[in-house]
């Protein structure tokens, strides 16, 4: 047993190492990004970059970010919006998936500038970036990527743009270049990852690290394996095939840090940091678990209501 609890211990370490990692790369490519397109952004004003209730978030000419929280009273019963500022790249990473911010970086610049609808096929893409087909990348070139990456990440970019339209035109271009890194990025990460861990998994067995009504996800030796509904989708399963479909869905930082959880919960032995706080609260509410005569017993609709709390932080595909 100790055996088996010291495997699952590498695991979960080494979970919690790439999501470190993951959080160090991704904060130093937003970083160089913001800094690249510092003054675009200041020619602009600023930029919304998502607006869509109750979500919201904006980069201000100073490269900070606005983002807006709403949540509901529980003593007035009424909506509250709160606006949190975001000072550094570091804390954004920890609350956005950088793919959905290069993503909501190229939708303002591509509004911004009057363009037309995002282009979706690959022919489009090219065409509005300005880029021939002789250009582009194909598939099989994907081993050189990481290298093509750092190349470009280090080359000046031209700040020629002095209107609107212009540098939005631009930006919109960048954020999807800077999109696509991103998901490779993260793709590698997680390729990465299940190398690793593969012949840990062989001794353990297959975890379950999400089992929702819209999402399945789980380790095997044959790395993750995911089922989600999408949004769009009339609960219509899509299998999720290879590390570039599943970061179109989940953030490798979530993947990880719930992998992590479901082995702390599986074997508690693995993370007896979080089995000694589970203890302490299991024996305080041991000790206030008889009411005080004359106190109340807690409604039905007490525990209703707790239930719905959970439901609400339950993450989604």
């Amino acid at each position: 047993m100790d055996s088996h609890n010291d495997l699952l211990g590498e695991l979960a370490a080494d979970a919690a190492l790439e999501r470190s990692d993951f959080i160090v790369q991704a904060t130093e490519q937003l970083r160089r990004f913001l800094d690249h397109h510092k003054d675009r952004i200041a020619v602009l004003g600023g930029l919304t970059l998502i607006d869509d209730e109750p979500d919201y978030l904006s980069i201000a000419p100073d490269l900070s970010f606005r983002s807006r929280s709403r949540y509901l009273d529980d003593i007035t019963g009424e909506w509250v919006s709160e606006t949190e500022v975001i000072e550094s790249a570091s804390e954004l990473v920890e609350l956005y998936n950088p793919a959905d911010v290069y993503a909501a970086f190229a939708e303002a610049a591509r509004e911004a500038a009057g363009m037309p609808a995002e282009p979706t096929a690959e022919g489009d893409l090219l065409e509005v970036s300005g880029i021939s087909p002789e250009e582009g990348v194909s598939a099989s070139e994907d081993p050189y990527a990481a290298a093509a990456d750092s190349w470009a990440a280090g080359q000046p970019i031209s700040l020629s743009e002095d209107d609107d339209e212009s540098a939005a035109r631009r930006l919109y271009d960048l954020s999807l270049e800077y999109q696509e890194r991103s998901q490779r990025s993260e793709a590698r990460l997680l390729d990465e990852f299940e190398g690793a861990s593969a012949g840990l998994v062989s001794v353990i067995g297959d975890l379950i690290i999400v089992d929702d009504d819209d999402e399945r996800l789980s380790l095997t030796t044959n790395g993750f394996r995911a089922e989600v509904i999408p949004e769009d989708s009339e609960e219509e399963w899509r299998t999720l095939s290879g590390s570039d479909q599943l970061v179109e869905f989940y953030d490798p930082t979530d993947v990880f840090g719930d992998l992590a959880d479901a082995l702390a919960e599986a074997f508690p032995a693995v993370a007896p940091e979080l089995q000694g706080a589970t203890n302490g609260t299991e024996s305080a509410e041991g000790d206030a678990g008889e009411p005080a005569e004359g106190a109340s017993e807690p409604t039905e609709g007490d525990a209703d209501a707790d239930d719905g709390d959970d439901a609400e932080d339950r993450p989604t595909a």
